[in-house]
Parts: C-alpha cells; sequence; structure tokens
C-alpha cells in the first residue's frame, strides 16, 4: 500500500500557485439540468472545462452547495465537474422506498449514461464516499478513478456511540446550515423531515459490506480521512489494505473540513484548495 502523507502546507501551496480570480471564474461557468433516472429527477450542475469528468456526490442531508461549494472553484480550475443531488437530498425528486447506497450508485450510473459519458471519475463524501465506492463495485466500466472521502463500509468504521445515538435523533437535531440550505433550494419542510429520516433510518440499518465485494474495485482509488473524523483512520486503512493498489490520505480536521462542508469549514482555511491539488494530483497521474 502506498500512502500520501500531507504535513507541509507551504510544499502543497507552491506546487498549486492557484489563482483565485481563475477559480471564480470557472466556478460561476455552471449549466443546470435534470434527468429521469430510475423514477426520479435528478438534479444536476456542470462546472469547468472538457476531459474526463469528475462526479461530487455529496454527504447524507446536504445539497451540492453545502459540501462542495467550497472546493468546486478549484476543483473546476483543472477539469469539467459534474454534481448532482441525490434521491430526497437537495432538488432532487423521491420514490417511495428507502434510500441505499446501492440505488444511490444506480441513479448517479444512470444520470453519466444518459450524459452519454462512457468513464468519469467519481469524488464522494461521507454517505457520498460510500455510494462512490458501490459505483467502482456495480459499474465499474464506467468508472476512470475513485475518490472516496470520510467512507464507511463496516459499522466498527465509525466512532463509538454513532450507532447508538442516531436511533434518537429527530428533525430537531439536524445542523441548521443543512436544513436552511435544503429549504432554500426547495421550500418543503415536510421533504426535509423526509429526507432527514431516510438519511437516519439507512444509517440505523447500516450492515456491514464483504470484504470479498470491497476486494472487486480495480479502479484506481484514493481514499482520504479527517485526523479527528466521524470515521476511524483505522478503517480508512483496512480498507485501503482490501482495495489493491489504493493511496490512503489522512489530512488534519474534522468530518468535512477539508473540503470547506458547511458545518465545518474554518474561515480564510486554505483546506479546500490543498484537497482539490491533491485531488488532481491523484487524477492526472498514470
Amino acid at each position: 500500500m502506498r500512502t500520501i502523507l500531507c504535513l507541509t502546507l507551504l510544499m502543497v501551496l507552491s506546487a498549486t500557485s492557484v489563482n483565485a480570480q481563475q477559480n471564480n471564474k470557472s466556478a460561476k461557468m455552471k449549466t443546470t439540468g435534470y434527468a429521469p433516472v430510475n423514477g426520479i429527477k435528478m438534479y444536476y450542475e456542470t462546472y469547468g472545462k472538457e476531459g474526463i469528468p469528475l462526479v461530487l456526490i455529496h454527504g447524507g442531508g446536504s445539497t451540492i452547495e453545502t459540501s462542495f461549494a467550497n472546493i468546486i472553484p478549484f476543483l473546476a480550475k483543472y477539469r469539467k465537474v459534474i454534481a448532482v443531488e441525490l434521491q430526497a437530498h437537495g432538488r432532487t425528486s423521491d420514490r417511495n422506498a428507502p434510500e441505499s447506497f446501492a440505488q444511490d450508485a444506480d441513479d448517479v450510473a444512470a444520470l453519466v449514461k444518459q450524459l452519454k459519458i462512457e468513464k468519469a471519475n467519481f469524488f464522494g463524501f461521507s454517505n457520498g464516499g460510500s455510494t462512490t465506492l458501490q459505483i467502482a463495485i456495480r459499474h465499474p466500466n464506467m468508472v476512470n478513478k475513485i475518490i472516496s472521502l470520510s467512507a464507511a463500509t463496516k459499522r466498527n468504521g465509525l466512532i463509538n456511540g454513532f450507532f447508538e445515538g442516531m436511533k434518537d435523533v429527530t428533525l430537531a437535531n439536524m445542523p441548521m446550515p443543512l436544513q436552511e440550505a435544503y429549504l432554500k433550494v426547495a421550500p418543503n419542510k415536510e421533504g426535509l423531515k423526509v429526507m432527514f429520516e431516510k438519511d437516519r433510518d439507512r444509517m440505523i440499518g447500516f450492515h456491514d459490506w464483504k470484504d470479498e465485494d470491497i476486494q472487486t474495485i480495480k479502479a484506481p482509488t484514493l481514499l482520504i480521512v479527517s485526523q479527528n473524523d466521524v470515521v476511524t483512520i483505522d478503517h480508512a486503512v483496512k480498507m485501503s489494505q482490501l482495495i489493491k493498489g489504493s493511496k490512503l490520505i489522512v489530512l488534519p480536521g474534522v468530518h468535512g473540513s477539508c473540503i470547506g462542508e458547511v458545518c465545518t469549514v474554518e474561515k480564510g482555511s486554505k483546506m479546500p484548495e490543498i484537497t482539490a491539488a491533491l485531488v488532481e494530483e491523484f487524477l492526472k497521474a498514470n
């Protein structure tokens, strides 16, 4: 297993030399759309340049903006970016069925096919990271490379007390930035409640994935976890050992802070810029 270690801020920043005005211009070059996939109407946005696209898959309870708004300008500087919203989240409609990582993977794959994209890179955060791994398992032929940030495949891969605490949560416990972001793009309080409860119930009923399924992932894989994440570093290491040839990065911070997620972003942080540069280094490597 090869391990990438990011310890020095200066080295990364000097290597990337990101121009803020160029990043903002790339982020503003946005188009939006909806696609009918597997019985739902899926919302997506595209940014940036041409080439093999990078598909972004948000975390639970999130929208494109809450997970990725602070990193999209940096990612779009390098390549075309497609960001999606999953079943019941944000502007995407719901179906009369529970959520599952397998179904989310099939939905994203169906969208990619509708956009007539033969191969794509996939970058998922948290629940979206688990969905990204499922895409690599279930739809290997459309995958170029994957980046999975803070993803879990085993119950013991999450911090102590996670599942015990999940049993009693209600919408009132959902972080207000996530509630406000949902209602901003989908002003439907009942829809917000349904999304929250489906996300919660998926995690309450979460079952360990089989090692042999994870071992089927053949796409070049970058696993990222934060030093003080909801997912343990030990779990990320074990996943990297199951996925042949995968790379692992441990970054400082908490769950989502390295991409500037709305609930954990630190004002003035360079971490989204650093993370985007590391992702790009991985994607452009042979």
